[in-house]
């Protein structure tokens, strides 16, 4: 089996937005699908970690588009490990059309967890790391890694939502592209008419539940560039749960 794991979607019409582009959440879901087959078929996914009470968890993503996947086209998404440590592994990804073209890439950095404590647990320890027989170094991922968001303390809050049934995944908190979708909501309908998302960071810090409240923090780091920190709770008992950068260009 090649260290490259090869997914083929379809941009559904009712996965895409107005400009009949698909939406980056959707492109997140099959991302992080396409890890989850990769990982199953190669026996350090899913359903090897849950009855051990294991699980991966997602601790960043970057994604970095050139040009979204259109309405009703087929597209590839190629992913592969490209290094695994004691407590992190990072992934890529590459984003291919039909025709061969590449729209994009992205990078993700994973912990595995313990289901139980909730706690960080050794990736190498699963099966003598057997997961170093994945890593294929060699594929390049020419996007640069995801650095760390800084904000400052007068960045103003500008949203705060209440969190339900669909926010949560089968790791029974807030699923990671849900922090995205939010996000992307921040920004109105006639702001996407004029300007592409280019490319989105995200640091996840800690889990969110159903019920939680969650609070957005929003400034301009740079012209088009916006800087986004979610809490949940408030007054002292507030907690910074994700930091996102999105980086826009003119249509």
């Amino acid at each position: 089996m090649d260290k490259v794991g090869r997914y083929k979607f379809l941009a559904e019409p009712f996965h895409c937005d107005f400009s009949h582009r698909l939406f980056m959440g959707h492109l997140g879901n099959h991302m992080l699908n396409a890890a989850d087959f990769h990982s199953t078929e190669r026996d350090f996914g899913m359903t090897r970690l849950n009855p051990i009470h294991k699980t991966w968890v997602l601790s960043r993503l970057a994604i970095e588009m050139v040009e979204m996947p259109e309405q009703y086209t087929h597209f590839t998404v190629e992913t592969w490990v490209e290094s695994a440590m004691r407590y992190f592994t990072n992934r890529n990804f590459q984003v291919v059309s039909e025709d061969g073209r590449t729209l994009g890439y992205g990078r993700s950095v994973w912990a595995m967890i313990d289901t139980e404590t909730r706690q960080p647990t050794d990736i190498l320890a699963i099966d003598d790391g057997a997961i170093n027989l994945w890593v294929e170094r060699d594929k390049p991922c020419p996007i640069a890694k995801g650095s760390r968001v800084k904000m400052s303390n007068d960045a103003p809050l500008v949203r705060t939502i209440d969190t339900y049934y669909n926010d949560v995944d089968v790791n029974g908190h807030v699923n990671s592209i849900k922090y995205v979708e939010h996000t992307l909501d921040l920004f109105p309908l006639e702001w996407y008419a004029t300007h592409r998302l280019h490319r989105f960071d995200i640091a996840y810090v800690a889990e969110s539940h159903s019920g939680d409240r969650l609070n957005f923090y929003k400034e301009e780091a740079a012209p088009l560039t916006f800087n986004i920190r979610i809490t949940k709770g408030s007054g002292d008992d507030e907690t910074e749960v994700v930091r996102c950068s999105l980086q826009f260009c003119t249509l």
